[in-house]
């Protein structure tokens, strides 16, 4: 039997993204790719990431948090999940632990992230420096400048889309700026090809956004591993600085997603600070059943 079966879950929206938190800190349980798309087949406990806690790494860190796609895929990072892991170890009964001050120390494949409550269910997490150069997105071939790169979609002397910038923010990104609604656009059709375009060794998140104000972008993300999404806070991340380095706006705007709003915010340090709320939903326990075929 799957150590995960009967394992207790806590499902939350972040700005609309579904996000299941599950904790494993005190055993040696690890959750498989299989075991992961299992967890995401079924309606309780559907998710758009799994945020898995583990017992911390190094000294000083409040956990070890992986994050899986309903793909089974692994993701680096994961702003809007990782404010409901915030609130989950913070104020769900089962899992809090006495922390001080309302600030988080969280450890991932991508590096340290610090999460700090705001106001009751509203958290600000900072998402460290933006990777910028074309082998740190990473990229298959050398780009000098990737505040737009060479890719589009459509007829060369017409396309629907081209010229994205590209940011990693702990997951590749490529935000192409309209200057129409991105509502308008096929996401649903062009995201996977573009997720899967052969120029991201790793794949990409595809966002298509809209400058409507010096401080103010609306965003639509096909994100990796998962697909059309309400929400995707490094996306938000990655389309604030992308607008930055262009000029289009400054260093802050709110970005608005089909889920809600998210403030972001490229500091003189360097470090992305992205502030939005968590809604807790339900909570349950994993089936045995659901991993009866996981692998």
């Amino acid at each position: 039997m799957s150590a995960l079966a009967r394992r207790r879950f806590l499902k939350m929206h972040g700005a609309g993204n579904a996000i299941v938190v599950l904790d494993l800190r005190g055993s040696r349980a690890r959750v498989t790719p299989g075991e992961a798309r299992a967890i995401a087949a079924d309606p309780c406990s559907g998710f758009d990431q799994l945020m898995v806690l583990h017992d911390p790494a190094t000294r000083g860190a409040d956990a070890f948090l992986r994050i899986y796609n309903t793909d089974g895929s692994e993701s680096g990072a994961c702003g809007n999940g990782t404010r409901c892991v915030a609130y989950a170890m913070l104020d769900d009964p089962a899992m809090a632990r006495p922390v001080e001050n309302g600030r988080l120390l969280l450890e991932t494949v991508s590096g340290r992230v610090e999460v700090k409550r705001v106001a009751e269910r509203s958290f600000t997490v900072d998402m460290g420096r933006p990777r910028l150069a074309w082998d740190e997105i990473p990229l298959s071939e050398p780009f000098q400048d990737t505040r737009r790169i060479e890719l589009q979609v459509g007829p060369i002397d017409a396309p629907v889309l081209h010229s994205p910038g590209v940011v990693n923010m702990g997951n590749p990104h490529a935000v192409f700026f309209v200057d129409q609604d991105p509502d308008t656009y096929d996401l649903g059709r062009i995201g996977p090809m573009l997720e899967n375009h052969p120029v991201f060794p790793e794949r990409a998140n595809i966002g298509i956004a809209r400058v409507s104000g010096r401080e103010a972008i609306k965003l639509r993300v096909w994100e990796r591993g998962v697909g059309l999404t309400l929400a995707c806070g490094t996306a938000a991340c990655a389309a604030v600085v992308a607008a930055a380095r262009l000029r289009m706006i400054g260093r802050q705007a709110t970005v608005s997603l089909p889920g809600g709003d998210l403030f972001v915010e490229w500091r003189a340090d360097d470090h992305v600070l992205m502030t939005g709320p968590v809604c807790p939903v339900a909570e349950g326990h994993l089936a045995p059943e659901l991993f009866a075929e996981a692998g």
